[in-house]
């Protein structure tokens, strides 16, 4: 196995924990969008959106998860982390992943309407690796069916 076949099975692996948080935000009500936060192969922080339960619009998923992980690794920069979420950071998402310095993100499917890279595609950290497409129908699916059942 080659040794990006090994990064495609570990981005794989960790943005299947971060559909399980997208499939709890769903249970609760929220749109599903789930997160995970990675240091040295060990998850540090998990997080779903969670604007309806907190009646906060910057409750975004990768915003809970950058808060968890800074407090687990007791420091705002998260230099050695790599983040997961299930759809492309929105501008918001962006600049706060940018400040936290976060060198690697993965995403599953793209945000076509309020994605970073169509808005702000300058808004993470300069040297940050992004990472796409990855598990991209089953993070696609569940947006696409919750919009379709709210309409």
């Amino acid at each position: 196995m080659t040794k990006t076949d090994e990064q495609r099975k570990r981005d794989e692996f960790f943005m299947g924990k971060a559909l399980e948080e997208a499939q709890a935000a769903l249970a609760q009500g929220e749109i599903p969008i789930g997160a995970v936060v990675v240091c040295r192969d060990r998850i540090i922080a998990r997080a779903h959106n969670m604007t309806e339960a907190l009646t906060d619009v910057t409750a975004h998923a990768e915003m809970q998860a950058i808060t968890s992980a800074a407090n687990a690794l007791g420091g705002k920069y998260l230099t050695e982390c790599t983040l997961y979420v299930t759809v492309e950071p929105c501008t918001m998402c962006a600049g706060a992943i940018g400040w936290a310095q976060i060198p690697r993100i993965v995403y599953g499917t793209r945000d076509e309407k309020r994605g970073y890279s169509l808005i702000a595609p300058t808004a993470l950290h300069p040297k940050a690796k992004i990472t796409g497409g990855i598990l991209e129908e089953e993070c696609r699916r569940l947006m696409v069916d919750f919009f379709s059942a709210k309409r």
